[in-house]
Formats: structure tokens, sequence, C-alpha cells
């Protein structure tokens, strides 16, 4: 992990097109801002968990090849 010093207002750069700024500190709590292209998508940590948990149980649901096939030539 790279840990970085900043100041409010100071921002880093990740590749060419994400910045992230340093926008406020209270107490225990850093606001940050994130200026990224709208097909990167940005999520907190904890929702994209329970993305990925939701994303692996639809995943683990059989899946009955024939009832697709009906499906896909229109004869269901």
């Amino acid at each position: 992990m790279l840990a970085l010093a900043r100041k409010i207002n100071q921002s880093i750069m990740i590749g060419s097109d994400i910045e992230i700024t340093l926008l406020e500190i209270k107490g225990d709590q850093v606001k940050i801002g994130i200026n990224a292209p709208k097909s990167v998508p940005i999520y907190r940590k904890e929702i994209y968990m329970q993305i990925q948990d939701e994303n692996k149980k639809a995943s683990e649901g059989e899946i009955d090849v024939e009832v697709l096939n009906k499906l896909f030539s229109g004869k269901a």
C-alpha cells in the first residue's frame, strides 16, 4: 500500500484521469472528492463488498440450459 500525506485542497492522481482531492478534515473523519470518468464505477468499500456477495450468490444458482434455449429460440 502506498501512503501519502496531503493537506486540504491537495490532490493525488491515479493514472491520467482519476483525481482524488482532500476536501475537509473534522476530528477522525476525512472528506475526499473523486474526479473520474463516468465509466469508472466508484463505491464505498462496504457497498462494493455487498455487490460482490450478491453477484456470487446469483452465480451459484443452477442454470437449466433447455429452458434458456427455449427462451432464446422463442419457443417458451
